[in-house]
């Protein structure tokens, strides 16, 4: 249902049986034999339910804004370092969408700066957009995106489950978030749909889920945090070069090693596969 906000969940005899939301037309409520919390790192649901959040940490926030393309800027996206800055440039075709790194709780300080500075930074950080007239005109072309990595310690409880992000908010680093929360997806599939095709979900279902997924996604934010604390941290706080730490240069220059980022990032520790006993004829619109 779009534009449908969730904002608590239904609870009857300690067990999660829908969840209450707002619409345009007024509130709502829905039942259900088993609620799926995928309502991101800002997760309502999660909330609602009583899980425990473990919180990690991290040392820096990032500003997002958009930059118009030319024809003749580069076609890659792009990583851009220096002492003290960092900032990413992914390619959208019309625009750049950029993400300006900051020390954490460093928002209040970059705006007393003032925009100019902010402007002349990102200048030469990258000279090509020198020419850009009106990239950014205000702080409201400016959003603070707080970088987290969390973790519950239970994804779930009678009737719900979380996954994605509402289970474990991921660091913006490798850009990896989007890729566990599909395999959260596929691999809670693989246990739900066999479940409720024999009867129902119990706990011990939702329990598999978990044990399914929290190796891998502690894994990658173990590795999450070691760059944001080596690597991120010590350049947007200038007391570190702009380089990646050893090992990884290492890994890099080594043949048989130096493919095991990338496919760490593409396909994770643990990569998910639809059952095709439970989907023989797979999964989404034919």
């Amino acid at each position: 249902m779009m534009n449908a906000e969730v904002t608590n969940v239904v609870v009857k005899g300690g067990k999660i049986v829908g969840v209450k939301a707002k619409t345009k037309k007024g509130k709502l409520q829905v039942n259900a034999d088993l609620v799926v919390g995928a309502d991101g790192r800002a997760s309502i649901v999660r909330q609602k339910a009583g899980l425990e959040v473990q919180e990690y940490g991290a040392p820096i926030d990032i500003l997002w804004f958009r930059i118009s393309r030319k024809k003749g800027d580069p076609a890659n996206s792009l990583g851009r370092f220096q002492k003290g800055v960092i900032m990413v440039m992914l390619n959208r075709g019309k625009y750049w969408q950029c993400g300006y790194v900051i020390p954490k709780g460093n928002l209040k300080k970059v705006k007393a700066a003032g925009l100019p500075v902010l402007l002349k930074s990102i200048e030469r950080l990258a000279p090509f957009l020198n020419d850009r007239e009106g990239k950014i005109k205000e702080w409201d072309d400016v959003k603070l995106l707080t970088v987290k990595v969390d973790r519950l310690k239970k994804w779930y409880r009678e009737g719900l489950v979380c996954i994605g992000d509402s289970a474990h908010a991921m660091s913006p680093v490798g850009g990896v978030g989007i890729n566990l929360a599909i395999q959260d997806a596929v691999a809670a599939a693989n246990v739900i749909v066999p479940a409720f095709s024999k009867g129902n979900v119990d706990i011990d279902d939702l329990r598999k889920i978990q044990k399914r997924r929290e190796f891998p996604t502690k894994v990658i934010q173990k590795m999450q945090l070691f760059l944001q604390e080596k690597f991120l941290g010590k350049i947007v706080s200038g007391k570190g070069e702009a380089k990646l730490p050893l090992i990884l240069r290492v890994m890099l220059k080594v043949p048989f090693l130096k493919n095991l980022p990338p496919r760490l990032i593409a396909f994770g520790v643990r990569p998910e596969r639809v059952d095709v006993k439970v989907f023989p004829k797979g999964i989404g619109p034919k």
